[in-house]
């Protein structure tokens, strides 16, 4: 009986060994699975930043920019890809001053070209009114031309201003008129004496003096 105790015991003393063995490999192998997993994120994160900085990731602006704050989320405590980080945030940045360069001189550009296309725009329109209003058989057609050559302007008070003559930089004008007056004094006189020298417009595109010169 009392060997088949010690038998038990040391049965025990067996298992409970056995049991915090299998324990320390079981928390061994996680440490080893979970240094491993973190071994390649970081070599995928190096990966990836280094594709960035190579100019061959084929991937727009706004994709590296994404793919390098989900690299950056990971928070990786990493010498290498901290500094990798640093370099392709620098290079992105400079990317990005480019790209914004860039499209605001690609829209100075085509308000420019939008400016010029309504500025020649409107100086036919004009040229145009003026001549139908002074040669309108009848006051109601007359009269509707003026009308819609008013919708150009910003005012019916727009002043208009005649140069006479110009010698240098020396320039003499006719006494001032406004736009609707001289609108009325082509469909009076039946005839255009005066061509389009220069336009000036508002931020709405409307006229907002115009500069007549004798032809």
């Amino acid at each position: 009986m009392k060997n088949l105790h010690q038998l038990l015991i040391i049965c025990f003393v067996v298992l409970a060994g056995a049991g915090i063995f299998s324990c320390k490999s079981q928390k061994k192998i996680a440490a080893e699975e979970a240094a491993a997993a973190e071994a390649r994120k970081i070599a995928k994160a190096k990966a990836d930043l280094e594709e960035l900085l190579s100019d061959n990731s084929g991937l727009s602006l706004n994709e590296k920019e994404s793919r390098l704050k989900v690299i950056k989320d990971m928070n990786i405590d990493d010498p290498e890809v901290k500094e990798l980080i640093a370099k392709v945030e620098e290079k992105l940045k400079r990317e990005r001053e480019a790209l914004m360069a860039k499209e605001r001189a690609e829209k100075l550009r085509r308000e420019r070209e939008e400016a010029l296309r309504r500025e020649g725009a409107e100086k036919k329109g004009l040229d145009d009114y003026f001549d139908l209003i002074a040669n309108s058989t009848n006051l109601a057609t007359a009269n509707r031309y003026i009308g819609e050559a008013l919708g150009l302007f910003a005012s019916e008070e727009v002043p208009v201003l005649i140069i006479i003559s110009k010698s240098g930089n020396i320039i003499d004008y006719d006494r001032p008129t406004t736009i609707r007056k001289y609108l009325e004094y082509l469909k009076d006189q039946k005839v255009v004496r005066n061509k389009i020298e220069n336009v000036v417009y508002d931020a709405d595109g409307k006229i907002t003096e115009l500069e007549l010169i004798k032809e």
